[in-house]
Formats: structure tokens, C-alpha cells, sequence
């Protein structure tokens, strides 16, 4: 069987040449926090992850410093319930790096994300935007779901793939229990 061109690049990604990424990350360091860039840099990734070559599509690379998920202990009166010390943010930093591009470009939502590499301070993420205004996307038999009042936001309110993984609704054990549960938003005696 012969394998196509998907097949080679997701390999060449699994052991990418350590010398172009940190030159590539190196350049990243150095420009802006987000920036909008023409193609997607791990094309099998991205196709995989529902991206498509078309009008209403925007791919966004965001760098997020790593460390830091860990509150500081504030330094000001309060009781000893409320100085959070122990307490650490929930949200995986994919999550973050999703929610501050959706802070950003309001018009667009979040269709997914994936990691394009890390150093010593910074992780490094692509993340696929729709315009869900465009006609192209509206006449999109799958992405017309996209552009729905009920779908609105969706990374700020934990319905993108990754933030369903960080809240713990994608649990492989059979015997964990998956929250919210079946009968979770239904009244009670009905």
C-alpha cells in the first residue's frame, strides 16, 4: 500500500530537526505575541484537526510563557482560608493559549489547536480560527454548525477539545466517573 503525502510529513514531525525548529523558535522569540501567519506550519495536524484551504479560515500562532501556574501567596490581610497558596490554575496551557486568541480576535472563533514546539521559556501553539460570517463557511455542510448562537465562544466556556481534556470529560479509565454526569442538568421529579 502505498502512503501519501500526510503519512511522511506527521513522521517527519515526530523527530523534527532540533536545529531548524530552535532557529524557527529563535525568529518567534522575537516577534509579537500572536501573529497571523499565511499556512499551517504542521499541515497533517491541522487537517486532522478540521482545517481547510479556504476563505473564512485564520491560523494564528500564539507563543505563552511557560511556569507560573502556581498562585502567589498574597501579601496583604486575609484570612487563612482565602491566601490560595496551595491552589493551582486547572486550565493546561494549550486551554490559555486558545482563550487568549479568542480574547483577541472576537469576530473569529476557535476550531482547535496543536503544539508546534517549546523551549526553555516558551511554548509555542498554532491555533485554527473560522470566521463563521464568511458565506463560504455558512454554506460548509460541516462547518455551518460553526456560525450557530449556541456555539459562540466556545473556548471561553470549555467546549474545545483540548479545555474538555484539561476539565476531565475525556477519561480512559471506564471506571472514573465522567463529570457532569447523564441526570447532571435535568430537575429533579421530572
Amino acid at each position: 500500500m502505498t502512503k501519501g503525502m500526510y503519512h511522511y510529513v506527521k513522521q517527519a514531525w515526530k523527530k523534527p530537526d532540533e536545529k531548524i525548529l530552535r532557529d524557527r523558535m529563535t525568529e518567534w522569540r522575537k516577534s509579537p505575541a500572536q501573529v497571523k501567519v499565511e499556512h499551517p506550519l504542521r499541515i497533517d495536524r491541522a487537517r486532522t484537526l478540521g482545517y481547510k484551504a479556504k476563505k473564512g479560515f485564520v491560523i494564528i500562532r500564539i507563543r505563552l510563557k511557560r511556569g507560573g501556574h502556581k498562585r502567589s501567596r498574597p501579601n496583604k490581610g486575609r484570612r487563612s482560608k482565602r491566601l490560595h497558596t496551595r491552589k493551582n490554575l486547572k486550565m493546561n496551557y494549550q486551554w490559555i493559549a486558545e482563550s487568549r486568541v479568542q480574547n483577541k480576535h472576537k469576530n473569529l472563533e476557535v476550531l482547535n489547536s496543536y503544539l508546534l514546539g517549546k523551549d526553555g521559556i516558551n511554548y509555542f501553539y498554532e491555533v485554527i480560527c473560522v470566521d463563521p460570517e464568511k458565506p463560504e463557511i455558512k454554506s460548509d455542510k460541516q462547518l455551518s454548525w460553526i456560525g450557530k448562537p449556541g456555539n459562540k465562544k466556545r473556548v471561553l466556556r470549555g467546549l474545545t477539545s483540548v479545555s474538555k481534556k484539561s476539565r476531565g470529560l475525556r477519561s480512559k479509565d471506564p471506571t472514573s466517573k465522567v463529570r457532569p454526569s447523564v441526570r447532571a442538568g435535568k430537575r429533579r421529579g421530572k
